[in-house]
């Protein structure tokens, strides 16, 4: 005579326990799914609009949240002339689609993403080798058209190589940098210290 298994290890309670669990785990990706995109949708708190490329931007220690974050001050637009959305919009998809068509990330790291070969470009934008925040733009500009020709202070000694990126492209390139220094990544990198340095701990 054959005995009846305990209910706990019966095959009918654990095909509903995991019909259930499957079901719940669903329910609860689809839920984040959308609660994320929410908090990296462009023009949210985290990712701002892309017309914040008319505006300063620093990067600076949070007490009160303990980490690094993106600081957004009075009007400073780029290449000297205020953009609406739209324009700069168009401006930061270029410069995207360009960042993305040379294959940067095979060198670079873009918001973790990418290779250790080349400096982290994240917060680009922001870096003390540009000096002066002034000229900062025309630098970046000859850099990006002539890295050879004017490279900048690099302790690994590793160069970028010309890669054949027109003036339109690199201005493009320019404001896909400063609008990305602009996303609050959660304090990465930790600890960086930019043009304005001084008015951090």
């Amino acid at each position: 005579m054959s005995q009846q298994p305990p209910n706990w290890a019966s095959e009918a309670r654990w095909k509903k326990i995991a019909i259930w669990v499957t079901a719940g785990s669903f329910v609860l990706l689809i839920f984040l799914t959308f609660d994320t995109l929410s908090k990296t949708s462009v023009g949210g708190e985290r990712v701002r609009a892309y017309s914040v490329i008319n505006q300063e931007i620093d990067y600076r220690f949070n007490a009160q949240k303990n980490r690094f974050m993106p600081v957004i001050g009075k009007e400073a637009p780029l290449f000297g002339k205020v953009v609406t959305e739209t324009e700069a919009e168009q401006l930061v998809t270029l410069g995207k689609k360009t960042v993305q068509s040379k294959n940067c990330m095979n060198c670079h790291t873009l918001l973790g993403n990418g290779a250790y070969y080349a400096p982290d470009l994240t917060k680009a934008w922001l870096d003390p080798n540009w000096i002066d925040a002034a000229n900062r733009e025309n630098l970046m500009l000859a850099f990006l058209k002539d890295p050879v020709g004017n490279a900048r202070a690099n302790a690994s000694g590793r160069k970028m190589p010309n890669l054949g990126i027109t003036d339109e492209e690199a201005h493009g390139i320019v404001a896909f940098l400063k609008w990305m220094s602009a996303i609050d990544t959660n304090g990465f990198p930790n600890n960086f210290k930019t043009l304005n340095a001084k008015e951090q701990p």
